[in-house]
This record gives C-alpha cells, sequence and structure tokens, in this order.
C-alpha cells in the first residue's frame, strides 16, 4: 500500500479511527466477558467461584459445570409424594428435637435423612463428592452448606467438632432439606426461570 499520497492529518485521521474501533472491540470483548461472568455466578452461585478456585481456570470450571448438568440431565429427578413430604417433614422435627439431649447424633441423623430424600427424589447416591457436585446443579447456594456440614459430621466422628460446630450443621442441613424436601420442581425447572 503506497501511503505516500496521503497527507500527514489523513493518518491522523486514519489511526484515530483504527484506534476507536480498537477500543471498541475490546470494550465490547469486556463487558460480554463481565455479562457472561455475572451470568456464570448467578446460575451457580458461589459453586462458580468455588470451582474456579479448584480447578484453576475460569474454562476448566465452566466445563466442570456443564458436564455436571449433562449428567444430572440424565437423572430422574421429580418432585416429593405430598405423602413422602410429610413424613420426612415429621421426621425432620424428630431429629432437630434430639439435636438437644444428643448433637453429635443428630447431625448424623440429618444427614442420613438427608440422603434418603435426596434418593426418593432421584438423586443417585453414590459417594458424597458426586451427590454434593450433583446437587449443585439445582441447588447451587445450598450445596455448599452440604459440604460445610458434612464436613462438621466428619469432624464430629473424630472427636474434633464443639457443640457449635454441630450447630452450625444443623443450620446447613436444615438449609438445604428444605429445598430438597418443599422444591415440586423438575430437574430444570431453575434452567428455565
Amino acid at each position: 500500500m503506497n501511503l505516500s499520497h496521503l497527507s500527514q492529518s489523513q493518518i491522523v485521521v486514519a489511526a484515530a479511527v483504527v484506534i476507536v474501533i480498537l477500543l471498541i472491540v475490546a470494550a465490547v470483548i469486556w463487558a460480554s466477558r463481565r455479562m457472561h461472568l455475572r451470568s456464570m455466578r448467578k446460575r451457580y452461585g458461589p459453586e462458580y467461584d468455588r470451582l474456579v478456585v479448584e480447578m484453576g481456570s475460569r474454562k476448566r470450571a465452566e466445563a466442570r459445570l456443564a458436564e455436571r448438568e449433562r449428567r444430572v440431565s440424565q437423572y430422574d429427578i421429580r418432585p416429593l409424594s405430598e405423602a413422602d413430604r410429610t413424613r420426612y417433614m415429621q421426621a425432620w422435627k424428630n431429629v432437630q428435637a434430639r439435636f438437644v439431649d444428643d448433637p453429635g447424633e443428630a447431625v448424623g441423623d440429618a444427614d442420613e435423612l438427608l440422603g434418603k430424600a435426596m434418593a426418593t427424589r432421584g438423586y443417585p447416591m453414590s459417594d458424597f463428592d458426586r451427590r454434593s457436585a450433583d446437587l449443585s446443579v439445582h441447588y447451587p447456594v445450598v450445596a455448599q452448606n452440604y459440604r460445610s456440614a458434612h464436613d462438621v459430621a466428619l469432624r464430629h466422628r473424630d472427636g474434633k467438632a464443639t457443640t457449635e460446630d454441630l450447630r452450625q450443621a444443623m443450620i446447613h442441613y436444615r438449609a438445604l432439606f428444605e429445598e430438597v424436601v418443599t422444591d415440586d420442581h423438575k430437574q430444570d425447572s431453575r434452567r428455565a426461570a
């Protein structure tokens, strides 16, 4: 390209136009990434940030979340019948009542009851990590609570959990229990909203 016939002012204008175009493209890319990040955080809550740290990159974390969604979409997740819901709610009241006399046993019972409710809903009951990952697809905020409560239950088994730890675990279990037992939505309803 022969630039000798262009005046210096034309070159400056052309350079300014190129710079403005590059700035606009950069701003669009930046805004798009911000919107994507906001969308992922809204959809997955603290689970997104936890996975980014664990996986070491956003791209790998997002791939892992997509893998979870594909896996969970194959499950037959269903709402509880009214009879099951009533039965589980009564059982939960009993577990909470036992907390006063035996907090450690109540936490263990809460974990077991939650597992039964999840199984009734259609969640596979394989190892804990898989179960908590599966739960994070539909319940990203309370899945974090589930991990915390489970950690306390394990520490209690080793004699390392305080009564306050056990109380906090019950609060976490209750939050997830209420979501699992009272949620009438099928597996993809949260994404459809």
